[in-house]
């Protein structure tokens, strides 16, 4: 499981908010991927990757049937209340520019593979609706005498 603020204090520490530094972080986090699912390890990501185009890239470089979108649907309200880290009020009060929700835009994924409604949703709600998809697409099944 990579995490998008981990994978910003190590492999992406040089980088900010600007639009050419989120693209770059994508990029980035692609090229990761690609070698790890290259090795067989599957690798499951939560990053906020702001635009469709580069998301897009992402899905050509792994390829269509490694590339699964899961968009977590919630009002940026909700994802201030959440923000336990204090990004949404430096961003509001100038400190973070072009932070995603704030002062740059997020471009809707068009046909994610799931959306989900995190706002409404229970954690075990979501995470069953994930662990669904992944079981119907056969990436992991249920153990032998697992309930």
């Amino acid at each position: 499981m990579f995490d998008g603020d981990n994978v910003r204090h190590g492999l992406c520490s040089d980088l900010g908010f600007s639009v050419p530094d989120r693209r770059e972080n994508i990029r980035r986090i692609g090229e990761m991927v690609k070698l790890f699912l290259d090795a067989g390890v599957i690798a499951l990501t939560a990053f906020i990757s702001p635009f469709r185009s580069d998301r897009e890239w992402v899905r050509s470089l792994v390829g269509r049937d490694h590339f699964i979108e899961i968009y977590c649907r919630c009002p940026v309200e909700v994802c201030k209340s959440r923000d336990v880290k204090g990004f949404y009020e430096k961003a509001q009060r100038g400190e973070i520019p072009e932070y995603t929700g704030v002062s740059s835009p997020y471009e809707e994924p068009l046909e994610p593979d799931l959306a989900l409604d995190t706002h409404a949703l229970s954690l075990e709600q979501c995470v069953a609706q994930v662990v669904g998809l992944l079981r119907g697409r056969k990436i992991f099944t249920e153990a032998r005498g697992s309930a």
